[in-house]
């Protein structure tokens, strides 16, 4: 995964996910996302551009010192500038809204960046609360384990590419031969299928089940154990490396399809999530 992928994360408050990025040694929040939670607007932009009319008229202009642009992942899955505020710049913001959740995002904020700099000291308490995470989501153990491991052979698999001159873009055009390959299906099809609203900025693989995530898994792995058999390097030869990588996984998923008379991807959530 490349540093600007290892970065940024989603939070959870009060079951509302909250897009942040380590930025400077520090977390910054959407500050579009924090204020559609504490609004409750329909349209959180225009609130959010009439509130900042509103602090430059109250003489507040220290507060766009705090706000930066960073990119983000938008609901289309691609990443936008996008204002973000540290927690000095939050809490000054949180102020300005009347809302009965400012003082339980303010303790929230508080609790993301204790939990932050535990986790530089100790990375698998990171682990740990993502499968809370999960958990309070509904997802059941047997799927959070396959989920986590998963995650470790995709980081395996990016981190590969990043040391073989794989950029930008290009991370998610792999990514997405990844998927063409393994299901005969792209990212966007596979959304689709799935029915799988971006505006919630849903994950794709959080809507896969078991057979899913295995076999996705295989083609990382796959893929992986290519490149580096081959020490390949560039865009051109690793594309050749994920297309080999994922026919692997697309062979055994029309394998197993003919063997059980099914299709392998469900248009259904993975079982228990509600």
């Amino acid at each position: 995964m490349n540093q600007e992928d290892q970065n940024q994360e989603i939070a959870l408050f009060e079951h509302t996910e909250i897009r942040k990025s380590w930025h400077q040694e520090r977390w910054y929040f959407s500050v579009i996302d924090v204020v559609a939670i504490l609004s409750e607007s329909s349209n959180s932009r225009r609130y959010w551009s009439d509130l900042k009319k509103k602090l430059t008229e109250d003489g507040y202009s220290q507060l766009y010192e705090k706000i930066v642009q960073l990119k983000l992942t938008s609901s289309d899955g691609k990443k936008y500038e996008t204002d973000v505020a540290d927690v000095e710049g939050i809490l000054r913001i949180i102020q300005s809204i009347p809302s009965p959740k400012a003082e339980p995002f303010k303790r929230w904020l508080a609790k993301v960046g204790r939990e932050r700099i535990e986790e530089i000291a100790d990375p698998e308490r990171a682990v740990d609360r993502a499968k809370e995470t999960y958990t309070k989501k509904g997802y059941q153990k047997d799927w959070i384990d396959k989920r986590m491991r998963g995650i470790a052979v995709r980081n395996t698999l990016t981190d590969e590419w990043k040391n073989r001159d794989i950029k930008g873009i290009e991370y998610g055009i792999l990514t997405n031969e990844i998927y063409k390959g393994t299901f005969s299906e792209d990212y966007q099809s596979l959304m689709n299928i799935k029915n799988i609203d971006k505006k919630n900025k849903d994950n794709l693989r959080d809507h896969m089940g078991d057979v899913e995530l295995i076999l996705t898994m295989l083609a990382e792995a796959s893929s992986t154990e290519i490149t580096q058999a081959r020490d390949s390097h560039g865009f051109t030869h690793v594309t050749e490396d994920v297309k080999k990588g994922s026919s692997i996984a697309g062979n055994a998923r029309k394998e197993l399809e003919n063997q059980t008379g099914k299709r392998i991807i469900p248009e259904k959530t993975p079982e228990g999530l509600d």
